[in-house]
């Protein structure tokens, strides 16, 4: 049997980089990779585990026996154990098995850099290096110009294992979601699809939040090349991909990074700061420099070998807070005496700082949930360098306001109104996630009150007003057609209801208001400044309506939209306008394809009488739970 040739992929270079936390592409020389050493073919294997006493490679090509394959550690005090094993190759079967200087104690381990896992249950690492020829040329030299922050952002938030399946019950494949998923996202104008986590993880209900394989997309549903043909299907077809990124929290599960060579290496040992109770999951030391190398490169691999355009980071309030979801005597204070978790701040800055400064066009996003100042401004203002953030109160507030009875709105009309106060701090993305859909939440029409058809009505409001509100926008599948029943990872979605008019109704809407975002660039062009946005009237509590413009670069463009959230149509309202002229109306809630009783308006024209401090007025219909946009 072929033994353990010594050889590395490392210069010292690489080792100063990576003991500082500074090597940001690790993926390269850490991990199994399938090379030529003189003249023989085999693969290279190198894993950091500096508590080890030994470190060997067991796998199907050695019928998983220890030590018959042992690496040798690098002499400079760097931890890492490498080496080639001659004969070897694509698709072997393999883990280390690794003994610590800890008390003897013994792992065996999936590779953390693998590229390619076994279908779970199983849990081994293979070795797999994706030849895969990309044609999204086109996309990825104009993606800067699409994927910006004054362009229209509409995200269809997707969970691949339950968006459809076969007639069994079975997974879609990669190559399957490639055409079906594609069609269908282009069809109904998304401009950004979002991946809830497609890395490796074990367990089917943590719906991939629990990640095993940071660097290997999911074998549920085919290999590397197959999720890139994904991701090159996209971008061929002018939709730009987002993928949840979990830095926040990792399982315990046996083959993953806990306890991974008998010591804490990839969490913190202090289990204040190591432990999350809620997710009975381990926390990343984020103040030890090779943990932050891994996780950086993990970012940045999704960018450069996957062509990913952008990255939602997950739960990062439970980052930024020492506190986060514990009780007094649970947690210690920082430095300064407070909660926040400066390890933490300092590394989602640095992550930023790399992720910019490697890509041009892409964006991190957070899902951040509290008041924390600075999310998505600039590390060189103070913030923490991401692009975008989850408007978290927007969402509730909204949720609940809509939730009420309509009867009682007039009461809560401040609920409604009270994102505009602080909608301009942060750069915010609206998100109906798929948080919104689980737990006995109930889906997002059944959240609705009112018979069917006020449902449905309220629905489409729901909608129009998330659309018309400052910000970029994201839905969760199922949410486009009016899903009924709460989201369940373990069938597809509901598809037979688009055969019914209100839920095809529905998604028709959906289709609309994305095709006027993106022609409307005062929909997009300032969606994060206060200048893109105007009051006509909030105050009009007893009709339950809102009454508001949005502004681009170009007068011209401008916007007037109107809400009434009651189900009494307001017949000759007058709104005030600033300039003479006729208004055309190119959106109304009510229309017949949308499952609405078909009001309209025609032929606007402005008055010269005074109205909502403005020298002008028009007097229009806005339907029944319904609303209306005017150019």
């Amino acid at each position: 049997m072929s033994k353990v040739i010594v050889h590395s992929l490392f210069s010292e270079f690489d080792i100063d980089l990576f003991k500082a936390g500074k090597h940001f592409k690790l993926y390269e020389k850490l991990g199994s990779h399938p090379i030529e050493l003189d003249g023989v073919k085999g693969t290279y294997f190198a894993v950091w585990a500096p508590t080890a006493n030994s470190v060997s490679v067991i796998g199907d090509f050695n019928s998983w026996e220890e030590h018959s394959h042992a690496l040798n550690v690098r002499w400079d005090a760097s931890g890492i154990w490498e080496g080639f094993i001659p004969d070897i190759g694509q698709g072997t079967l393999y883990k280390y098995a690794i003994h610590s200087n800890n008390f003897g104690i013994a792992t065996e381990k999936a590779d953390p850099f693998a590229r390619f896992c076994e279908h779970p249950p199983k849990t081994a690492s293979v070795v797999w290096e994706a030849n895969y020829r990309w044609k999204d040329k086109k996309w990825m030299d104009t993606r800067e110009s699409k994927n910006a922050l004054d362009k229209p952002y509409s995200v269809y938030e997707v969970h691949l294992g339950s968006w459809k399946r076969d007639k069994d019950n079975n997974f879609l494949s990669y190559k399957e979601l490639a055409e079906d998923l594609v069609n269908y996202v282009k069809e109904m104008g998304f401009t950004h699809i979002e991946f809830m986590p497609i890395m490796e993880f074990p367990y089917d209900p943590s719906w991939g939040y629990q990640l095993t394989g940071y660097f290997a997309p999911t074998s549920r549903f085919g290999n590397p090349e197959d999720f890139k043909l994904l991701v090159d299907k996209l971008h061929q077809n002018d939709i730009g991909v987002i993928l949840d990124w979990v830095p926040s929290h990792f399982p315990e599960d046996a083959h993953g990074l806990g306890f991974f060579d008998g010591s804490h290496l990839y969490e913190h040992p202090d289990r204040r700061k190591g432990y999350h109770t809620d997710w009975k999951s381990l926390i990343f030391n984020y103040g030890r420099n090779e943990v932050r190398a891994f996780l950086i490169s993990n970012a940045i691999f999704w960018l450069d070998q996957y062509h990913v355009d952008g990255l939602r980071v997950d739960a990062v309030a439970s980052m930024l807070y020492l506190d986060y979801s514990r009780e007094d005597g649970e947690w210690e204070p920082n430095m300064y005496g407070n909660n926040e978790n400066l390890e933490a701040i300092s590394f989602i800055r640095e992550l930023n700082e790399a992720v910019y400064g490697s890509f041009s066009g892409v964006q991190t996003i957070a899902e951040e949930s509290t008041a924390f100042s600075g999310v998505s401004k600039p590390v060189n203002y103070g913030g923490l360098g991401f692009g975008m953030k989850w408007m978290m109160g927007w969402m509730h507030d909204t949720l609940g306001y809509f939730k009420k009875e309509p009867i009682y709105r007039r009461h809560h009309q401040d609920d409604i109104t009270f994102s505009m106060t602080y909608a301009f701090t942060e750069n915010f993305m609206l998100p109906f996630s798929h948080d919104e859909v689980v737990y006995g939440k109930k889906s997002l029409l059944y959240r609705m009150p009112g018979d069917e058809w006020q449902q449905f009505a309220n629905l489409r409001l729901l909608f129009g007003y998330m659309f018309t509100h400052p910000g970029s926008n994201l839905i969760f599948m199922g949410g486009e057609f009016g899903q009924s029943s709460e989201w369940n990872f373990n069938q597809s979605l509901d598809w037979h209801l688009t055969q019914y008019d209100f839920h095809s109704g529905i998604q028709s809407l959906i289709k609309d208001l994305n095709k006027i975002y993106k022609s409307c660039p005062a929909l997009y062009e300032k969606q994060f400044s206060e200048e893109g946005f105007q009051w006509i009237d909030y105050g009009d509590s007893e009709n339950s309506v809102l009454v508001y413009s949005r502004k681009g670069h170009d007068k011209k463009n401008d916007l007037i939209i109107a809400c009434n959230f009651t189900p009494v149509p307001r017949e000759n309202y007058r709104i005030g306008v600033s300039k003479p002229g006729q208004l055309k109306e190119i959106f109304n809630s009510d229309e017949k394809k949308y499952g609405g009783a078909g009001s309209q308006n025609t032929s606007i024209k402005t008055s010269k009488k005074p109205w909502h401090g403005f020298d002008k007025s028009i007097e229009i219909t806005i339907p029944s739970l319904g609303i209306v946009i005017f150019q």
